[in-house]
């Protein structure tokens, strides 16, 4: 008994030894495979931080220009009908979007032909849609450019990589190690490039949707210029 008891002893022990030889595995830490994709991940990192303010940026102003008095219309009608084209630019002067400044051109041109006004109108409205887009473009160039600038990363890498086995002798544990710290720049290169593509679609369907509410807003102001002549 007293055997088996040291016995059980020194087999307990022998474990408590070898799990403290053991070596303690490597845990993967996202900041350093962050810092092991070499001086290209700096033009990812810069196209991150121009991705998010673009978005915002943009997100924001395509906001605020959505935002008016569904009664916008009925007001200027009124103001119309009463003959107060005065009270009619006052009314889209002091509301600040898209829809209103576009209305305003039509306003200013009433006494002139519908074609005139009609033109008018799609002139303003134009420049209004231009201004929602500003900036869309590199936010669409970033989504293009971000996974090439992460598989040159990659392939710089994977250069070097080479390069030093041919000088220092193959090691399949430098080789894998080198591999996957070099595909770091691919990953993220692509994450970006994606979110770019994602952020890109919506605000332009956001800005669709403006353009849509500015046409039947440009219809339905004609309907009023056109009211008179039908009664």
């Amino acid at each position: 008994m007293v055997f088996q008891t040291i016995l059980l002893q020194a087999d307990t022990a022998a474990q408590a030894i070898a799990e403290l030889a053991t070596p303690e595995k490597e845990k993967l830490s996202l900041f350093a495979l962050l810092k092991e994709g070499g001086l290209l991940m700096i033009p990812l990192l810069l196209c991150s931080v121009a991705m998010v303010y673009i978005f915002w940026e943009r997100f924001t102003a395509i906001r605020n220009a959505a935002v008016i008095d569904p009664n916008f219309i009925n007001r200027i009608r009124e103001q119309i009908i009463a003959g107060n084209l005065q009270g009619a630019k006052s009314q889209c002067k002091n509301t600040n979007s898209p829809i209103a400044r576009m209305i305003e051109k039509g306003v200013n041109r009433i006494g002139k032909p519908v074609d005139s006004i009609e033109k008018a109108m799609e002139t303003a409205g134009k420049l209004e849609v231009y201004q929602l887009e500003r900036n869309m473009s590199a936010l669409n160039t970033i989504s293009r450019i971000a996974p090439m600038f992460g598989f040159l990363g990659t392939i710089a890498g994977m250069i070097i990589l080479f390069f030093n086995i041919q000088h220092e002798g193959f090691s399949l544990e430098g080789i894998a190690g080198g591999i996957y710290t070099k595909m770091v720049t691919s990953a993220v290169g692509l994450i970006i490039g994606l979110l770019a593509h994602v952020a890109y679609d919506y605000l332009n369907a956001q800005i669709n949707k403006m353009v849509n509410r500015m046409e039947t807003a440009a219809a339905e102001f004609i309907d009023i210029l056109q009211e008179p002549a039908k009664s």
